[in-house]
This record gives C-alpha cells, structure tokens and sequence, in this order.
C-alpha cells in the first residue's frame, strides 16, 4: 500500500505470521489521507475493510477510483484492517492512526508505596497500549518502544567491586504505574519516546524527582586457608570445614546505602542465638570447636527498614583423633619412615616431649604436623627405644594424655668424619 495526503512518514512494521496480516502502518493522522494499491497483473482489485471482528465479517469498500493497474481508497480510517483481493491473491493490513493514540508526558513520580525491593514510579498522561487484530481477530499490541531510564548499580565479577550501570528498559506501553527493581544507588528516572515520534522527528521525555536509594545488596565469597600436612587425616565436607583449626577469609562487598554490616556466626541454621558478629566487610575466623556452624553478612540501611542476608555458608568441623606409631628408621633409606609423626584430625592444641632411657628429652614440638627426624644436637641418636609423652586437645574436647615407646630400627653405623651416622 502507498499513502498520499499525509504530512509524515507512514511507519511500516512487519505483523508475525500467525497474524495472516502482511504488514502494519501507523498513519500520524489519517484525516485527508488515501491509500492505493498497484496490481502487478492489473486487475481490478476489490477492498475489503474489517474491524476487531476479523476478516470473516470484513465489509466491501466502494469508495474506490481506478487508474489503470493502481486503484485508491479515499475513505480511509485509522485502527482498521484492510484486505485486497487481487485476482487469486488476498492481501492483509492494519491502518493505526497515531492521532487516536498520540503520546502525551504528563509526570513521573515515585510513589510512597515503593518498597525496598520495588519502585513504583505513577505516571500522568498517555501512552496507553496500540492494539491491532488479525485476519482471525485477536487482540495483538504494538509496542511504542517506551524507554525507562535511570542508574543502578551491578557487581563486577573481574573487579570484585560494584560498578554504575545505566539501564533503559523497554516499554510497550504505559497505563498508570511503572514497577522496576529498587535502584541501588541515587537515581532519577526519565521516561522517553515513543518511536513513532523519535521516527517523526518529536521525540517526548518527563523525568522524576531524584530518588535517594535505600535498597542494600552485598556480594560475597568465603576462602578456606588451605594447608597440605602429610599427617593430617582428611574429613570429608560438601563444602566449608574438615580437620580443626580451620581458618576461613569471609568477604563482602555491600552497595551505596549500606550502613550498618556484619558477618553473623551461629550454630542453628535460623540463626535464632547468635554466637559471634563481626562489624566489618571482611572476617578472619578459625574454627577451632567440632560441630556444625552457619555463616551469613547481613547489612541494612541508615534507618534500618531494608535489609539483605547473603547465602549461608556451612562450616563442618569433625572430631578429633590421634594415632601414635611405635617405630621409624631414620638415616635408613632417605624420605621412607624416617620421620617420627602423629597421624592426627582436629587437634588445636598439642605438646609432645620425647625423652631417652635415661630420661634426657631428645626432642620437643607444638604443632602436630611436625615430627622427629631421630636426631638430638643435630645428630643422628643410637637405634633403640625411646619414650614420647603427649598432652593435646581435640576440637571436640577431648583431652590426650598419651604415653608410649618409639623403637628406632637398626641403620648402618657407618660414621663420617663429621661425626654424624651414614649409610
């Protein structure tokens, strides 16, 4: 179809298929304007016109004038459809007049209803929705590309900050209120379009007061402090937790309005009796009691109506054990039993004196992943059976108080000139 007698541009859209229509034009006033029709085998066309019916109770125009292959309708009306029957061939469009729906700003305002989840921005004016039929007459909209603009903040995953992000969501239309997911930092909103008049040149715009966020989100992340002792026996966790002392970074990154933040620790997954707070983004803990204890930062706003609990992280601590050997073979066979140790599991404090028949103590340690390299002064002692005292305690409170004897297996006596044993 062509149009004659408009000032502006006749918008084309394409319909979907399922519609049986061809194409869309949105005429900015059909007032004084005619559409024509070229038939490509120059047949005398006949013009049908329908409503929301459909094209099943489409009427016969006879407001038609004929010039050779191109026929013109000069009865035409907006927010109709038209079909052409061309010989064998039946064409179908819908007509919208714009001026039947022109937009108009009115104001933008944030609602009191808004929440900290959702602004509710009440709109004044029209841009309400651009409906069309199809062939079978059901009720399709025409977007008006409506653009809702304003700021937000989102968490930049490479940077671990959060960043501004300028959104513009896309509206078909416009009735009453607008709802958006509450901005996280100071915004205003503005609202523009349609693309009809971006098209014609008359692009329209109104923008809210400034709004003073108060929503609160953080991002967070918790990092074990891993530690590889050859000694320690493995406890298997979905997750967070194991063998005792277990030290964990917890971090945070909170947005503009957060004021008040805080990790929370507690041993009931409701956190209804909180064992420990943190003021701060980032928390250093050790764990050093069995069970199981539930991690979360929260933050709030200035005047504390809004508030965001991140994940809960789940630490699991298992009890504690340790296991003695009775023999080792140092200066025997480099890397292969030639070190005295523990195999122990959630063990937070811990002495070990080793002593001689005589009573001397040979060697002393704190910390269950060390051990005994059979040496005393830095020499290698004679093969033979040696006394170990130890007092500990587990994460589950388990008190240790071991005695035992440590047999050290024959090696060869060959002496270098240092003094000390070779093989």
């Amino acid at each position: 179809m062509d149009f004659s007698g408009n000032t502006l541009a006749v918008i084309t859209r394409q319909a979907p298929v399922s519609t049986g229509l061809e194409s869309i034009y949105v005429v900015s006033d059909v007032t004084g304007v005619s559409a024509s029709y070229h038939s490509p085998d120059g047949n005398r066309v006949k013009w049908y016109r329908f409503s929301n019916l459909g094209g099943g109770y489409a009427e016969e125009l006879h407001d038609v004038t004929y010039n050779g292959n191109v026929s013109t309708l000069h009865s035409l009306q907006g927010d109709m459809g038209y079909i052409i029957e061309d010989g064998n061939t039946r064409h179908c469009y819908w007509v919208v007049n714009y001026a039947a729906h022109r937009l108009n700003l009115g104001s933008l305002s944030i609602s009191p209803e808004s929440d900290c989840s959702t602004i509710i921005l009440d709109f004044t004016g029209n841009a309400d929705a651009i409906n069309y039929y199809s062939v079978n007459g059901q009720k399709q909209e025409l977007s008006r590309g409506m653009k809702l603009g304003y700021s937000t903040l989102k968490y930049d995953e490479e940077a671990a900050i959060y960043v501004f992000d300028d959104v513009a969501d896309e509206l078909s239309h416009v009735a009453g209120t607008i709802r958006v997911a509450a901005p996280l930092c100071n915004t205003d909103f503005s609202l523009s379009g349609d693309i009809f008049l971006d098209a014609w040149g008359e692009s329209r715009s109104v923008v809210s007061p400034f709004y003073e966020s108060k929503a609160v989100e953080a991002s967070t992340s918790a990092q074990q402090v891993s530690r590889d002792n050859d000694n320690e026996q493995k406890v298997e966790t979905n997750g967070l937790g194991g063998s005792a002392p277990v030290e964990i970074d917890f971090h945070a990154v909170a947005t503009d309005a957060a004021i008040f933040k805080e990790w929370q620790i507690a041993t009931d997954s409701e956190f209804d009796f909180i064992d420990y707070r943190a003021n701060e983004l980032d928390m250093n803990y050790v764990f050093n009691n069995e069970g199981v204890f539930y991690v979360r930062f929260m933050a709030s706003n200035s005047a504390g109506d809004c508030d965001f609990y991140s994940p809960v992280y789940e630490v699991s601590i298992g009890d504690s054990d340790i296991i003695c050997p009775n023999a080792f073979s140092p200066g025997s066979s480099e890397g292969i039993n030639d070190i005295w140790k523990v195999s122990y599991k959630s063990i937070i404090d811990f002495e070990c004196h080793i002593f001689n028949r005589w009573g001397i103590q040979v060697a002393h340690f704190s910390d269950p992943s060390q051990g005994w390299d059979g040496k005393h002064n830095g020499k290698l002692v004679p093969a033979g059976v040696y006394f170990y005292v130890i007092k500990a305690r587990g994460a589950d409170g388990k008190e240790y108080n071991l005695r035992g004897d440590i047999n050290i297996i024959n090696y060869k006596r060959n002496y270098s000139g240092s003094g000390n044993l070779t093989e």
